[in-house]
């Protein structure tokens, strides 16, 4: 007897380029873990909505969807 073993993967566009991750869906906190994105001062769109940093690990990322994760940077 043979199993077979599907490696699902997620597939979606981060900061306007492709990803993929070896998840059915992801957080947007789970997301940020594993591409390490820990700066202060972040702005966050899901499929062109605004995100609040409290809803992101509630928040999750599905197959084509378009994450954008914009880090502010302020200067003088």
């Amino acid at each position: 007897m043979y199993r077979i073993i599907r490696h699902i993967k997620l597939k979606i566009t981060l900061n306007n380029r492709p990803e993929e991750f070896d998840a059915g869906e992801l957080s947007i906190a789970d997301v940020m873990q594993r591409k390490s994105f820990r700066f202060k001062l972040l702005v966050v769109k899901l499929n062109g909505a605004l995100i609040d940093k409290n809803d992101y690990a509630s928040t999750m990322v599905r197959e084509g969807d378009d994450l954008m994760i914009i880090h502010l940077v302020s200067g003088g």
